[in-house]
């Protein structure tokens, strides 16, 4: 889910190529959430092999994968790991949801009306561990990197922004800029046409940037106090915020009286799972690691076309098409670097 700060956040529309030469950290929970979600047959069905097995999530990475890196884009993908224990209730919330918009679809499925069930099978989608697995499997495959969060993936990314290890972070939610991200990319894994839910209308889905500085310029407060701002709206960890508050009337109330224990003592009814002062906690102090090392390799071929095509029933002949492009965009790369480093050295 993530804050809703999109009344609220400057940002700028820039074309993929703007992030050409550019180490982009992905956040890889959400990227492959998005491509279960919108990678289906027009009955909501997700893409699955012969034995039955969910195959949307490696689909969407390789595809984008590739049309990334063929833009000179250098991407590293985070994934999660153990969640903080207070980020249960989120949890549960989400599985609740899909639940509910299982009997939704299976409804649908039933009276024939293909449109509403295939919006509410988005909806349902589930990736599991194994997804997971699998779509590091592939990452290693294409020689793209990944690494491993030992807790938020977001707040990892966000790290590797902050040493200089990588340019931004990738992700549809704004959390990234909550644990201290230099910037933001949003749309970057679902850019391009797409189709508006229950409309026949396609609309075009482009990039956009989000720079921390610039948002709190633009803002007039301090990153601390944008989490101040998050909490009063909701967050993954009080996903219901305080009753009443929108994002405008956070901001006013964190300027008018400066000090969040202050705002806190104006809404007494106010309930949060945990004390709102932990809460900002975890967003200034995450689990992160240094243990990461970045490379990017040209794609083993056979190591691919064995996983997705012999194994998983992808066209051999699309996946070969889409390895060509991304062998090609290495090579323009390697003949860039040598040029780079002969003049350099003149």
């Amino acid at each position: 889910m993530g804050v809703d700060f999109k009344d609220l956040i400057p940002r700028i529309t820039i074309p993929l190529n703007a992030l050409s030469g550019k180490v982009v950290s992905i956040d890889a929970y959400n990227a492959l959430y998005q491509f279960l979600s919108i990678i289906r047959q027009p009955d909501g069905t997700p893409l699955k092999d012969r034995t039955g097995r969910i195959t949307s999530h490696l689909s969407g990475l390789l595809y984008r994968t590739v049309n990334l890196v063929e833009l000179g884009i250098k991407p590293v993908y985070v994934f999660d790991g153990v969640p903080p224990e207070i980020k249960e209730m989120e949890v549960l919330r989400r599985k609740k949801v899909k639940e509910e918009a299982v009997k939704k679809y299976e409804e649908a499925v039933k009276k024939g009306d293909l449109r509403a069930a295939r919006t509410y099978a988005q909806q349902t989608a589930h990736l599991t561990d194994e997804m997971s697995n699998e779509a590091k499997r592939l990452l290693d495959a294409l020689g793209v990197p990944w690494v491993q969060a030992p807790s938020e993936g977001e707040a990892q990314a966000a790290y590797m922004t902050i040493k200089g290890d990588a340019y931004a972070v990738a992700s549809q939610d704004y959390d990234s800029l909550l644990f201290g991200a230099k910037r933001l990319v949003r749309n970057l894994t679902i850019s391009g046409r797409r189709k508006l839910p229950r409309k026949d209308e396609y609309i075009e889905v482009e990039p956009e940037l989000i720079e921390l500085d610039k948002v709190l310029q633009e803002l007039q407060v301090t990153r601390e106090q944008l989490i101040e701002i998050a909490i009063l709206i909701g967050t993954d960890y009080n996903p219901d915020g305080v009753k009443g508050i929108g994002p405008k009337t956070a901001l006013k109330l964190i300027k008018t009286y400066g000090s969040f224990e202050k705002v806190l003592k104006t809404l007494p009814e106010a309930e949060f799972p945990l004390d709102p002062l932990e809460i900002k906690r975890l967003f200034l102090e995450p689990k992160v690691t240094d243990n990461y090392k970045l490379g990017w390799r040209k794609p083993d071929v056979d190591k691919v076309l064995k996983f997705l095509c012999d194994e998983r029933d992808f066209s051999r002949e699309r996946v070969m098409s889409a390895l060509d492009r991304m062998l090609k965009a290495h090579e323009q790369y390697a003949k860039q670097t040598s040029l780079d480093t002969f003049f350099k050295k003149r």
